[in-house]
């Protein structure tokens, strides 16, 4: 396979994954997602938008979410976003602790 053939199948994979998170599955919960998987909706996002700044192509953090929530930050949690267990929530602070914020 071509490096070109090979890109384009990765971004068709990429934006199908984006659709189902965003089209497909609302009702699973980033908190969910981030306890289980290490990644979130919002881990998505911000890769999207470290990947541009990479090119040089600033993305806001607002803007970038909208492309993976398909809406404004707000309208998605009133509309999708549920309560979390305070056990959810101990799950997800580790969880965030290990994967996103900076380890050293």
């Amino acid at each position: 396979m071509d490096d070109q053939t090979q890109i384009e199948l990765e971004a068709a994979a990429f934006r199908r994954l984006r659709q189902h998170l965003m089209e497909d599955r609302t009702d699973v919960q980033n908190i969910d997602m981030m306890n289980l998987a290490g990644f979130c909706r919002n881990c998505l996002s911000r890769w999207y938008q470290e990947a541009a700044a990479e090119k040089g192509i600033e993305i806001g953090k607002d803007k970038a979410r909208e492309m993976f929530y398909g809406m404004t930050m707000a309208e998605w949690k009133a509309n999708y976003q549920t309560d979390a267990s305070p056990e959810r929530q101990a799950a997800f602070e580790a969880a965030f602790k290990e994967n996103v914020t900076d380890k050293g």
